[in-house]
């Protein structure tokens, strides 16, 4: 029961608050892009997608460490993992392909890589991302439900 099998099925994780913010940073991204770069709400909607890329980062992570729990002896071998070996585990057992692993190590170098400079320049980096990084949260959301470790 310790590695959320129960009855021979792995138990469902509950991916709400990654979809909710998944659905705010499209959203918030559909609006950056109406405004231009003059207007107070560029800036407004653009921190809003600053934010919510951070979250959804952040919470793909937590949500892919409850997938990766069943992979290992016991959910502390999973605990221990960093973010980046989250996703290399995830290619390994073919939860995601080598491809989609490597965007997520992109996604996390470039929040690493800015987050000490916020401003303008991290922003547009950010909202550069935006579109693979969306389409690539809502299938890794898909993987975290799913219930065949396969």
């Amino acid at each position: 029961m310790g590695n959320g099998l129960e009855h021979g099925r792995r138990d469902r994780i509950d991916t709400g608050f990654l979809r909710r913010c998944i659905r705010a940073l499209e959203a918030a991204f559909k609006e950056v892009e109406s405004y231009g770069e003059s207007d107070i709400l560029h800036d407004l909607y653009r921190a809003a997608c600053v934010k919510h890329f951070e979250l959804a980062l952040e919470q793909s992570g937590t949500l892919l460490r409850k997938r990766l729990a069943a992979f290992f002896a016991s959910n502390r071998h999973a605990d221990e993992l960093v973010f980046k070996d989250l996703f290399r585990y995830a290619a390994k057992h073919r939860l995601i392909d080598v491809e989609m692993a490597e965007r997520w190590l992109g996604y996390r170098d470039s929040r690493n890589d800015t987050t000490h400079r916020y401003g303008e320049h991290f922003s547009e980096a950010i909202l550069e991302l935006l579109p693979a990084f969306i389409a690539d949260a809502k299938v890794l959301a898909d993987t975290i439900e799913a219930a065949n470790d396969g």
